[in-house]
């Protein structure tokens, strides 16, 4: 079953690249006292990722600002050293947090994954958006299909809020 509005965020250990190297990094720190949209999406430099899904939040980046968004956070199941690259050939760097889950630790633990394999693709993300408060889902919105942005595009989520 799907992660759902009042559930809490899974606690994980991920890691990420930093400056300084690769860094571990908790989603119960990630999401402490603040008000966070995290978005997950197939795959960093699929088409429908990269040309959408991504471009949409940061365009929408101060829009969510001033709805009182934190930060926002893309979670897909990479590892950090493409999610880096991807972040900074999107233009993310320092708008958008890109959250590598290599081994699908969290994606898997909210509900979130589907079986990638028939294209070559492995376990992967379904594609979704949320807001999360202080840990706590309160809004959650996951598509039907990999390649659709039916529900969870900024657009959506600003709605939401």
């Amino acid at each position: 079953m799907s992660i759902q509005i009042g559930d809490r965020i899974p606690s994980v250990k991920l890691k990420h690249l930093t400056a300084e190297g690769m860094e571990e990094v908790s989603t119960d720190d990630l999401f402490a006292g603040k008000k966070v949209v995290m978005f997950g999406l197939p795959g960093a430099y699929t088409p429908t990722c990269s040309a959408k899904h991504m471009p949409g939040f940061i365009d929408k980046l101060d829009a969510l600002k001033d709805k009182g968004v934190d930060a926002v956070l893309c979670l897909s199941v990479n590892d950090p050293f493409v999610m880096k690259a991807w972040g900074e050939d999107q233009g993310a760097s320092g708008k958008v947090d890109l959250l590598p889950d290599g081994n699908a630790e969290l994606t898997k633990a909210m509900g979130l994954d589907f079986d990638g394999s028939g294209a070559g693709l492995g376990t992967r993300s379904k594609r979704f958006a949320m807001v999360v408060e202080d840990g706590v889902v309160k809004h959650v919105a996951v598509e039907d299909a990999p390649g659709g942005m039916e529900v969870s595009s900024a657009e959506k989520v600003l709605e939401a809020l």
